[in-house]
């Protein structure tokens, strides 16, 4: 699977299981910069109710490095901002059987 570029200004919100199914997408892009803390709510808005049923129990990748998104939003806008050209992914808890 090959993801456009995202447009200038913006980074590139990826979704896998779940979040692709309550979305409909591969993927999304977000205007950069965006301080980490405020990004679920930024696809809340975009996809009402995601937060409960996808994003509250998913991990999070920027630029293939896993973040703690609680420790994150204690921080606020002085933790991490997701810049411009950045890969972000949600990635839901993956069950076997």
């Amino acid at each position: 699977m090959s993801t456009p570029k995202a447009p200038a200004g913006h980074f590139t919100l990826l979704y896998f299981a779940s979040a692709t199914s309550f979305t409909r997408k591969q993927h999304d892009f977000f205007a950069a910069p965006l301080p980490l803390a405020k990004l679920y709510n930024a696809i809340e808005e975009k996809y009402p109710g995601i937060k409960a049923k996808v994003l509250e129990s998913s991990a999070l990748t920027v630029n293939l490095d896993y973040v703690d998104v609680e420790e994150e939003v204690q921080k606020g806008d002085g933790g991490l901002v997701i810049q411009a050209g950045d890969e972000v992914a949600i990635i839901p808890p993956v069950s076997s059987g």
